[in-house]
């Protein structure tokens, strides 16, 4: 009988000892930045078209991006700690300045991801793009979104992507700026000019990572409204206007020389809530181009 329980013993002594190998640990994504323009796609019941501009000068409100990780949609790593951002239809990568309105702060971020998914909203920062706009994490805000033009063209150049050409463009203004230090940093930095010249496309390369500069102008906070399109005759304006009969929308009309323009407007709108609120009712009611824009 003890001859029989022995190799038994053996066996549950070796099953015990052996213990299973591990898991192995997901892999780390590895960056591959490229150049990522791509077609239309739908996000949150909305429709966007990415188009290539080297001119964008636009106003809305900002939201604040989670802490994810992963590859962003041109390739690169996702870093909560980075001066970036994600828009919706803009080339990628690009160069923006990003104007919070409601206290003059300006910074420069790399725009390398798609979003926010919310029509409400025309770009989402990055946690550190956040903190130094004085956003809060949960929170929105009034900005004014422009792209520069040579640092763009510049650091789509070097992924070898994008259109070759070099077509040098004129600052719409000049504007002074106080540089002020990173939160935590030590004194405030020479003061540098918005709007003036940048160096040659073929200047210096375009860091991956950009610099923390923090530039104070004045706060121009305006107002909020909600453009739902512009057309050449004032019968097709009266026709989306009679959509948005509850919202008491508006037909301006504009002249540009011989041609005249009338577009239909809601506002101004006291609160970002209640922009909200108007954009989803436009939306439903099938004013598709509707979109949050701050006027002064």
């Amino acid at each position: 009988m003890r001859r029989a329980l022995a190799p038994l013993l053996l066996v549950a002594l070796g099953l015990f000892g052996c213990k299973p190998a591990p898991a192995p640990l997901p892999a780390e994504p590895v960056a591959s930045p490229h150049y990522q323009l791509g077609g239309p796609y739908e996000a949150d019941g909305h429709w966007y078209y990415p188009a290539e501009t080297y001119s964008l000068d636009t106003t809305g409100i900002a939201s604040v991006m989670d802490d994810e990780t992963g590859l962003t949609a041109d390739g690169e790593l996702k870093d909560p700690q980075a001066l970036t951002a994600a828009m919706q239809t803009i080339q990628l990568p690009a160069i923006v300045h990003v104007t919070n309105l409601e206290n003059g702060r300006e910074i420069d971020v790399r725009v390398n991801d798609r979003g926010p998914a919310s029509a409400a909203r025309i770009i989402a920062l990055s946690a550190r793009a956040a903190l130094f706009l004085q956003i809060p994490p949960t929170g929105a805000a009034r900005v004014r979104v422009q792209i520069d033009d040579q640092l763009s063209r510049r650091v789509v150049d070097q992924l070898g992507g994008g259109p070759q050409l070099q077509i040098a463009a004129a600052p719409s203004g000049i504007v002074t700026a106080e540089a002020l230090p990173p939160p935590g940093s030590g004194p405030a930095g020479p003061a540098r000019t918005i709007g003036a010249p940048h160096v040659d496309a073929a200047g210096p390369r375009v860091p991956d990572r950009l610099p923390e500069r923090i530039l104070q102008t004045t706060a121009n906070p305006g107002q909020l409204y909600l453009l739902c399109g512009s057309f050449g005759r004032y019968t097709y304006a009266r026709v989306v206007a009679a959509k948005l009969s509850g919202l008491g929308a508006d037909v301006i009309q504009s002249a540009d020389g011989r041609q005249t323009t009338y577009t239909v407007q809601v506002g101004p709108l006291p609160t970002i809530p209640q922009a909200d609120q108007a954009l989803a009712q436009a939306l439903r009611a099938g004013v598709i181009d509707a979109r949050i824009v701050v006027q002064p």
